[in-house]
Parts: structure tokens; C-alpha cells; sequence
């Protein structure tokens, strides 16, 4: 390996014209770690988020935005067993995405699926550790569950909604444009409600509520969300589009023993984050690997272009991921 590697920095909070090119050294693995030569990295708001100076990463992770990546493992830290220089992967990343070489706990790494390319193993490892994680293992969605996801369109509900269908769940989403609508039947959902046009509140409670709601829009969606919830349901807050800050009666709550609940996954511990790793190979890999779900695409960045690739995200007119080809 040469010496110095390229990356894209974040040279003060602001918009994407912040993001500019350097030259950074290579990372070297500590104990349990490997480092990635990164083929391509997914771009997901929380890089837009860390960009504007919203969201500081760990005081251990790297300055680089980049949550996730897909290449050539070539070099292996002390005490990695699992793998070895030459495999190739994906990774979910404490930072570090958008460069040549990025460092990783060994742990967070999972194999290419069969019939994926890299380019399509990079959408992978943010957007279905968040929703594994948060639907299933948190939210405890069961089949014959009535699910709704907001965001039907975007990296994450787009994974949402097929990992729900899988597993047997009825889905409702929401998505703001009969395209986005369309797209979002397509992979599996039951029912996709155009917020410009229906109140999902309605159109889910005539289905006897929901039984679990992942929102990231937060705002006046927490007490829509809970009036739409079923009895015993769950409402799961993974960010805040709109505002986190809400007036809420929490007498619903107490009367109909609904359960809020929310996670962010940068801060978890490595090993909250291993323990995921570990479920997703064992029990969602097998789909990928079978082509029953797969990652939905967006469009393709340059490293160097990857203003064009915030400001499309930022947008919001994409439906599925967005990625960067570093390499």
C-alpha cells in the first residue's frame, strides 16, 4: 500500500461545498480490526447531518463522514480470526467511508451476498443494521403484524419494507409522490399512502391501527403516530426530520399500553453492533444470498462528486440508496 490515501474531509459545518478533497495517511489495524481498501461507500443523511455540524462523530471514530463501505480487506489486525487480506466485504463503519482505506472492527464485517456486486453490498450495512435492529430486535415486529414505515422511498424504508414483507408482516408506508408510491408496492408493501394527497392516520386506523411504526420524521408525525398506533403497539423514533421536540398526552400511552421506544446506532458499543452483525448474517443473509430482498438503487457518485451526491439526498427525490465509487 502507498502511504497516503485520498478522502473527501468535511472542512467546516456547512452545505455540500464543504466537502472537499484531501490527502490523509493510511490506517493501520489495532486489535480486531481490519482495514478496507473501500471499493464504493453509501451516502445516508447522517453523513449529510455530521457535514452541517448536527452530529459529531465518537470521540474515537474518524473526522471522515462514511458509514458504510464495500471492498478488498488488505490487512488484518492481532486477534481477527474471521478473516483474512484478499476477502472482500461490507462493513458497517464507525466513519472514515468516503477514502481509499478505511479501518473497522473486524466484528462489523459480513460477506458479499451471492449474485451482489460491491456496488450493491455498500447500500447495505447502515440500512439494514438500523432496521434489523430497530424493527426486529427492538420493535419486535412478528408476522401478521400490521407495520407502517414512514419514508417508504428512502434507503431505509425501502429495506424496511422488504425485510417486513419477508418475515410475514402486513406494510403500510408513506412516501410523497405516486412514483415513490409505486416503487414502494413494488417491493411488497400492502398499502403506500401519498402524505400529500391521504392522512395515513386514517387510512391505518380503518385497518385496526398499527401494531409497530417506524418514523424518522419525527415532529407533528409523534402524536399522528401514536393516535394511529393499535392497542399495544410500538412506535420506533430513529431520527427527527422534523423536530424532536413535540407536546405529547402521554394518558394514551398509560390507557392503551402503547410502548416508545428509539435508538441511534453510531454510539452503540462495538459489540451491540457485533451482536447485529451476527443475527443479519444468520437470519436476513440468507435472503440476499437467495435474491428474495435486495439493496434498491439510486444513483452513483464520484469520491471527487460527492457534493451531487448530497445534494441529491438532500433533496429528497431519490428512491433507494446513493453511492460513492472510491475505487
Amino acid at each position: 500500500m502507498t502511504q497516503a490515501m485520498r478522502a473527501m474531509e468535511i472542512t467546516q459545518p456547512g452545505g455540500p461545498e464543504v466537502l472537499q478533497l484531501t490527502h490523509r495517511p493510511i490506517p493501520q489495524p489495532g486489535p480486531g480490526e481490519v482495514v478496507i481498501k473501500v471499493a464504493y461507500a453509501g451516502v445516508n443523511r447522517p453523513d449529510a447531518l455530521q457535514r452541517a455540524g448536527a452530529y459529531a462523530p465518537p470521540p474515537t471514530a474518524s473526522d471522515l463522514p462514511g458509514l458504510e463501505a464495500s471492498g478488498e480487506i488488505v490487512a488484518v489486525g492481532p486477534d481477527v480470526h474471521d478473516w483474512v487480506e484478499g476477502d472482500h466485504v461490507c462493513a458497517l463503519l464507525p466513519g472514515g467511508g468516503y477514502a481509499e482505506y478505511v479501518l473497522t472492527p473486524a466484528a462489523h464485517c459480513l460477506p458479499i451476498p451471492s449474485g451482489l456486486g460491491l456496488k450493491e453490498a455498500a447500500c447495505l450495512p447502515e440500512t439494514f443494521f438500523t432496521v434489523w435492529s430497530n424493527v426486529f430486535m427492538r420493535g419486535g415486529l412478528k408476522a401478521g403484524e400490521r407495520f407502517l414505515v414512514h419514508g417508504g422511498s428512502s434507503g431505509i424504508g425501502t429495506t424496511a419494507i422488504q425485510l417486513a414483507n419477508a418475515f410475514g408482516a402486513r406494510v403500510f408506508t408513506t412516501a410523497g409522490s405516486a412514483e415513490k408510491c409505486a416503487a414502494c408496492l413494488a417491493l411488497g408493501a400492502e398499502r403506500a399512502i401519498n402524505y400529500r394527497e391521504e392522512d395515513f392516520v386514517d387510512v391505518v386506523r380503518a385497518e385496526g391501527g398499527a401494531n409497530l411504526i417506524l418514523d424518522m420524521v419525527g415532529g407533528d408525525y409523534i402524536p399522528r403516530n401514536v393516535k394511529t398506533l393499535a392497542n399495544d403497539g410500538r412506535l420506533v423514533q430513529i431520527a427527527f426530520l422534523s423536530g424532536p421536540k413535540v407536546e405529547l398526552n402521554f394518558a394514551q400511552i398509560m390507557a392503551r399500553r402503547l410502548l416508545v421506544t428509539g435508538s441511534t446506532l453510531r454510539p452503540q458499543s462495538d459489540l451491540a453492533k457485533a451482536r447485529i452483525a451476527t443475527e443479519l448474517r444468520e437470519k436476513v443473509w440468507p435472503l440476499l444470498d437467495a435474491g428474495q430482498i435486495a439493496p434498491v438503487m439510486d444513483s452513483e457518485f464520484s469520491l471527487e462528486n460527492v457534493a451531487s451526491a448530497h445534494t441529491r439526498m438532500e433533496a429528497s427525490g431519490h428512491i433507494g440508496k446513493i453511492v460513492l465509487k472510491v475505487a
